[in-house]
């Protein structure tokens, strides 16, 4: 039984689909390294006025700004004024919010570096130790709570803000600069940020998928889109042997083998469960009773993805308005 299981487990890990996604994630994350750089090489020529070259700012760096989006959001709903101060940003949280109700948490499995990196450590883990710990039932309801307490308080706060004060916030110019600013969180690190980041990296080691599953409240919001039902793993019950090798394999810990759909706000769609089961269509992503091959939610995913990018870029939806003489002035004076 022992053998079999591992062989399924080496089987799942070579599938096209899963090898797909783990050179996606990898694509994504060098590529957010380049972009983390060139913004940096962008930020060192005004900090020392000048004297380095000028590098164009990558607007994709807006991507790692939720907290200015969804202030964006709120005011764009209230007043229909588009963000374009960071309209990336806004584009991309506009974007993902959406894509949770079609293709659920899609962005998390197959995108996000925080994801990524948390799913690496996991398996680090598994080859360090042989073996996961996973909290018990009463604990994980606690513990998965607590990134909805903080989804509760970000959009809490938002929404009681005056108008005029979201409004005055998006063009101060704190917000103007947030991306600068969030840049030299990563640069000057204190020493509680960088024990708390060092204390999830460890947890994550025994823990699979600890920050996904618990704290993120970015993920949160996304899986929130899940709940429309759209799409949702099902499960045949009738031709279900019940060996809950889909269950072993959720990166999330959702308990697959005793459902009919998965509807959960937690599933990323990642496809692990249904590749492992050994039983022909007895587990697939389905829509409105349809059932859908393993490849069409990450394809029209990343097509759509792709295409608002375009979209956005060719109707000026995705630069910044703010000058090269106001950076100037802004990033100087930051202090």
């Amino acid at each position: 039984m022992n053998r079999l299981k591992k062989k399924m487990k080496k089987q799942i890990q070579k599938t096209p689909l899963q090898m797909t996604r783990r050179a996606v994630q990898l694509a994504f994350i060098i590529f957010l390294l380049f972009v983390g750089w060139q913004f940096y090489q962008f930020y060192l020529h005004f900090h020392t006025l000048g004297e380095e070259p000028f590098v164009e700012r990558p607007a994709a760096v807006e991507g790692f700004l939720p907290i200015s989006a969804l202030l964006a959001f709120r005011v764009w709903i209230t007043t229909w004024h588009f963000d374009y101060i960071h309209p990336a940003g806004f584009v991309l949280f506009l974007f993902f919010i959406a894509s949770g109700i079609f293709f659920r948490k899609t962005f998390c499995s197959w995108m996000c570096p925080v994801g990524t990196i948390s799913e690496w450590m996991s398996n680090l883990g598994k080859k360090l130790f042989k073996r996961q710990f996973e909290p018990p039932k009463w604990l994980r309801y606690i513990l998965r709570s607590i990134k909805y307490l903080l989804l509760i308080w970000f959009v809490k706060m938002v929404i009681e803000m005056p108008l005029v004060g979201a409004i005055a916030f998006m063009n101060s110019d704190y917000n103007k600069i947030a991306d600068v600013h969030m840049l030299m969180f990563f640069i000057d690190v204190s020493v509680l940020a960088l024990t708390v980041v060092l204390v999830l990296f460890v947890l994550s080691l025994f823990i699979k998928n600890f920050w996904c599953r618990f704290l993120c409240p970015y993920g949160a919001l996304i899986g929130l889109g899940g709940l429309f039902g759209v799409t949702a793993i099902t499960r045949n019950e009738e031709t279900c042997i019940d060996c809950k090798q889909c269950t072993k394999v959720c990166p999330v810990a959702i308990e697959v083998s005793e459902k009919s759909q998965v509807r959960s706000p937690d599933c990323s769609a990642c496809m692990h469960c249904v590749e492992v089961c050994p039983k022909k269509d007895t587990l697939y992503m389905s829509s409105a009773g349809f059932k859908l091959n393993k490849w069409i939610v990450p394809t029209v995913f990343f097509v759509l993805f792709f295409g608002t990018v375009v979209i956005a870029q060719l109707t000026g939806n995705w630069n910044t308005s703010i000058t090269y003489e106001q950076y100037q002035n802004l990033i100087y004076f930051m202090d």
